[in-house]
């Protein structure tokens, strides 16, 4: 009897552990104010192209770099302060509300697209650039399982710096 009631225990505990840790949209848009002033309100960070557009971005990928900024293992003077006081609930609430948002497509410079598809599709090999659609997809939509960013309709100047 009483090891059938510490497993019962412990399994509860631990699917109250994972219940806790689902995001809520609806939580994650009440508390985006500051994400918008630079992510926008729904997440196209309409200010700024070197700002990443989140709306649409896996909510695990998401979740991944805001615990990144939070844990000093990934460094950037404006992210890292505003990561560390949110809980882990917080994280998964933004992660969910901005993953729940449509990312806004741009428009790009025809001379550049035919180049650009060209080095999605097959790389360089001339330069060792492995073809982006590997990782990220045909359609750029990323792989979520791999972990990998959906990068379709990110800013260009974003893209650039983060390679």
């Amino acid at each position: 009897m009483n090891k059938w009631l510490v497993t019962a225990t412990l399994a509860l505990s631990f699917t109250v552990g994972l219940a806790q840790a689902a995001g809520n949209a609806e939580e994650g848009k009440n508390k985006s104010a500051t994400c918008a002033g630079c992510h926008g309100a729904e997440g196209n960070s309409p200010l700024n192209p070197v700002w990443p557009k989140i709306a649409g971005q896996h909510p695990a990928y998401i979740e991944k770099q805001i615990k990144d900024f939070k844990a000093n293992k990934r460094s950037d003077p404006m992210m890292t302060p505003m990561a560390m006081p949110l809980s882990d609930q917080d994280i998964a609430d933004l992660a969910a509300y901005y993953s729940s948002q449509t990312v806004k497509t741009g428009v790009a410079a025809a001379d550049k697209v035919e180049a650009g598809e060209r080095l999605y599709r097959a790389g360089n090999a001339d330069t060792g650039v492995a073809a982006c659609m590997a990782c990220h997809g045909p359609s750029g939509a990323g792989n979520p399982q791999a972990n990998f960013p959906a990068i379709a309709g990110q800013h260009a100047a974003y893209v650039e710096k983060a390679l």
